[in-house]
């Protein structure tokens, strides 16, 4: 006898008994689909180059009900998180969890699909150190080169409008977010949640960098985007735990971040999660974030007119 579990991409995981001697597995469990609402929502994984030759991918979600003939491009939200490779050939590997059931839960960037918007989850931002350099040393320049490829590769498809396109990111993803709106114009709006935004507060390495500030002061510098808040010329919703106890994530980042987006005039807001963590688990801190997230998405980016010049 064998206890399995099974899913697929419209079947909950459930747990089966299988007789070794029989074909038949018998159900020992039957939980439901616990987000019905969405089950119409589409996903495929994509695959497209950096510019540099690096092979990206990530998964595009398209809203229940969605026709590209009919509706047009859409909205999109691009949420992800950066890692750091010494090969480029690792960092372009595609994963494909094409089979998995995949239902939103908690303050998850998914419950976009609620509010029409297409989703690009986890596009590869990989920053890739070559023949002996350090990756981060050229940080700035292939995230942006990421940033680039996966908006050039979701506006081709004609899924999404270049010109209202959002970022988002969780921790290290909000640190990605606010680099990308210092540097870049690719995106009219963007959320960075329980993240790191000067890098001189976490001297002795982050991430993946294991060279302390006093080894690197200059790729600490760059890196911080604190240091280049006078950039940030897009609306960023800031959202951090009060009791955030995670190294290097401690709520006087986003503090003194949003005091210095707030002092160049920047379109900034900061919402504090009283007694949350690094990760957001009362029910009231859920749906407030959610209702946060919808609120600025919406007012920014889906209802948002051109952008000035006419394109970005």
């Amino acid at each position: 006898m064998l206890l399995t579990r099974r899913e697929s991409l419209t079947e909950p995981p459930n747990l089966y008994v299988r007789d070794l001697d029989s074909a038949d597995p018998r159900a020992i469990t039957d939980f439901p689909d616990p987000a019905p609402q969405l089950a119409g929502a589409t996903r495929e994984t994509i695959a497209y180059t950096r510019a540099d030759g690096v092979q990206l991918s990530g998964t595009l979600y398209l809203p229940a009900g969605y026709d590209k003939d009919r509706d047009g491009p859409l909205p999109l939200l691009m949420w992800a998180y950066p890692a750091e490779f010494t090969d480029a050939a690792v960092a372009g590997q595609v994963v494909d969890t094409g089979n998995r059931f995949v239902r939103p839960g908690g303050s998850s960037h998914l419950f976009m699909l609620t509010q029409g918007f297409a989703i690009l989850d986890n596009p590869s931002m990989p920053i890739v150190g070559v023949d002996g350099a350090e990756p981060n040393d050229t940080y700035v320049e292939q995230l942006v080169s990421s940033a680039q490829a996966a908006v050039d590769a979701v506006v081709e498809r004609g899924v999404a409008d270049r010109d209202r396109i959002a970022v988002g990111g969780h921790s290290y993803g909000a640190f990605m977010t606010a680099n990308l709106l210092a540097h870049s114009d690719l995106f009219r709006a963007g959320i960075a949640r329980s993240g790191a935004y000067n890098r001189t507060l976490t001297p002795f390495g982050f991430q993946a960098e294991q060279r302390t500030y006093w080894e690197a002061p200059e790729t600490y510098n760059i890196m911080s985007p604190f240091m280049h808040a006078d950039r940030v010329n897009e609306p960023i919703l800031l959202i951090h735990g009060a009791d955030d106890s995670n190294s290097g994530t401690f709520p006087v980042q986003t503090e003194r971040f949003y005091a210095a987006l707030k002092g160049h005039g920047a379109v900034a807001r900061y919402v504090v999660l009283p007694a949350e963590d690094h990760g957001y688990r009362a029910r009231e801190s859920v749906m407030h974030t959610l209702w946060e997230m919808t609120d600025w998405l919406n007012r920014y980016v889906r209802d948002a007119g051109p952008a000035a010049g006419g394109g970005r």
